[in-house]
């Protein structure tokens, strides 16, 4: 075994005590991986970035301090030959399609991420610095290295991750990835290898250390197999002559830097990495959501490269399944692949944000069809959650807002029994979904506050406020006021828990039945808990046009 070349550049040295260490319990990172650019974005990496989006903003409501990574992957040669194939520049080329995955950002209403590219020379000094660092530990030695290469994968498989097949596109036998089922070929090459086997044990004991380190269980269990089949060195290196789109190993002008060594680095270059004084202000990630595609990268190489080099493992990896069209892969060559700029103009993105999440497969693969959408927005948002409000905004109906805050009060122990069902499933929200937010189920949660508004909508046709408004009588008057507290309670309590997935939309319903911005944390997401700020309390007008009808 050959001991790696000589590295190049000063490594400033790390205390691996101080990476190790917790950091600030207030500091919340969460990634998004970054997006290949060899094509357009569609709907699944919207998917993706709302999901990322959605947990920044949901921790963010629990008074966390907040970052979220985002970027695009540039280098590896699937890129080099798409460029070379579209006769132009490598880097114009790059850039060209970076800017539609920064356009989509802005699009899809991600809360500020700090967008990173893998070909911005700040990341480059953070991967020769972390590749020095492997050197200098002795976990990267140079040898020879055969195996099943997949362009499209940027990764090469062992004899057990292939198998012979025909080729659609040929109607001739070759060997494919089982998968990802992509074509491989067979490479042999001197390379720089990393000494990933020496870490199969603690992989697992991490794995193993944590139920929800890497969710859904599906996947964690996915990766376990792996590992307990026993894993390889993995070759990080790839000849310059055949691959020169890429970062020089340092040192070795002969050989490029694996893509994928390069590309998960970044998660540490948006936080300033090298750190020069052993502090990073974010890393490690509490939380990294990815496809289910790419869950060997991040599960397998990525903490056993963050262990090699003495830095702290992320919390949690969370690995979303796929989207399909008419419960078919979506493919270009089909004509079923989705546009999520075209989407977002067709349906408005709190619309399109809310199906996504809603509908969209954590372990299963979500079903992408335009007909759900509408029902979604027409049967949930419009139907249920505005059209309560709306029923209780009508000025005759004469809504005490400024007495919600006593009332709520009150009625935390004061039970009518007519209100017992609904006043039981408002008390419980919060603390049932919370849960499933945690783990990164929003859409199973959100399904238990459009339980709740359904409840809420039977009760308030079931209590009839106005007939109760015609009433003289003051015990009558008081009912009224009671059954309107439950009505919009339901409302600011859903409105609330849609909040990260729906910002725009959840806001201007909170501003309609006067929630005060200071009461829109995860704490007044409670029974009693809204309405408490001091000063006048009025409905605003617009309710019923907030989602309007669509085509």
């Amino acid at each position: 075994m050959a001991r790696a070349g000589p590295r190049s550049g000063p490594l400033r040295r790390l205390s691996t005590t101080a990476m190790l260490r917790e950091k600030d319990a207030s500091k919340y990172y969460v990634t998004q991986p970054i997006f290949y650019v060899n094509s357009v974005p569609h709907i699944g990496h919207f998917y993706t970035v709302v999901l990322a989006d959605v947990i920044k903003r949901y921790a963010g409501m629990q008074g966390k301090s907040t970052k979220m990574s985002a970027g695009t992957d540039e280098h590896g040669l699937k890129i080099q030959q798409a460029a070379e194939r579209a006769n132009r520049d490598t880097l114009s080329f790059c850039t060209q399609y970076s800017n539609r995955f920064r356009d989509l950002q802005v699009a899809a209403n991600a809360d500020s991420p700090d967008f990173m590219r893998t070909t911005d020379p700040r990341h480059r000094l953070a991967v020769e610095h972390f590749w020095n660092l492997l050197v200098d530990r002795g976990y990267i030695y140079k040898g020879e290295h055969s195996g099943w290469y997949s362009v499209s994968d940027e990764a090469f498989y062992t004899e057990l991750q292939v198998e012979e097949r025909v080729d659609p596109s040929t109607d001739k036998r070759r060997m494919f990835a089982i998968e990802s089922g992509q074509p491989v070929e067979w490479v042999s090459e001197v390379n720089y290898k990393f000494k990933l086997s020496e870490f199969r044990d603690r992989l697992i004991e991490w794995i193993e250390g944590s139920q929800d380190g890497v969710y859904p269980e599906i996947r964690r269990n996915e990766v376990l197999s792996w590992l307990r089949a026993g894993i390889d060195d993995l070759s990080v290196s790839r000849p310059r002559s055949r691959l020169k789109w890429g970062i020089p190993v340092p040192g070795d002008d002969e050989h490029t830097i694996y893509v994928w060594v390069d590309a998960l680095v970044n998660y540490a270059t948006i936080d300033g990495y090298p750190w020069t004084d052993n502090k990073p202000s974010f890393f490690p990630p509490d939380v990294q959501v990815v496809g289910k595609d790419i869950v060997r990268f991040h599960a397998v190489y990525w903490p056993a490269l963050l262990m090699a080099a003495g830095l702290a493992l992320p919390k949690r990896i969370l690995a979303h399944a796929h989207w399909t069209m008419g419960l078919q892969k979506m493919s270009k060559s089909r004509g079923n692949v989705a546009d999520p700029f075209e989407a977002i103009e067709r349906y408005g993105l709190d619309t399109l944000r809310y199906f996504m999440i809603r509908n969209g497969g954590i372990s299963d693969d979500g079903d992408y069809s335009t007909d759900e959408v509408l029902v979604r927005h027409k049967k949930d948002l419009a139907g249920q959650l505005a059209n309560l409000a709306a029923r209780c905004s009508s000025e005759r109906l004469g809504v005490n807002l400024d007495g919600f805050a006593d009332l709520g009060r009150k009625l935390q122990s004061d039970i009518d029994s007519r209100d017992a069902v609904l006043h039981g499933m408002l008390n419980e929200l919060a603390d049932k979904a919370k849960p499933l937010f945690d783990k990164g189920e929003f859409g199973r949660g959100l399904g238990l506050a459009f339980d709740v508004l359904a409840e809420a909508n039977r009760h308030i046709t079931e209590n009839e406020p106005w007939t109760l408004v015609k009433s003289s009588d003051p015990e009558e008057q008081a009912r009224l006021q009671v059954v309107l507290f439950y009505s919009l309670e339901a409302v600011r309590l859903a409105s609330l828990l849609l909040l990260p997935t729906i910002p725009e939309k959840a806001s201007r319903l909170l501003d309609h039945i006067a929630v005060d911005k200071l009461e829109r944390q995860w704490a007044n997401a409670r029974f009693g808990a809204g309405w408490q700020t001091p000063g006048p309390k009025n409905l605003l007008p617009g309710v019923a046009t907030l989602f309007p009808k669509l085509a």
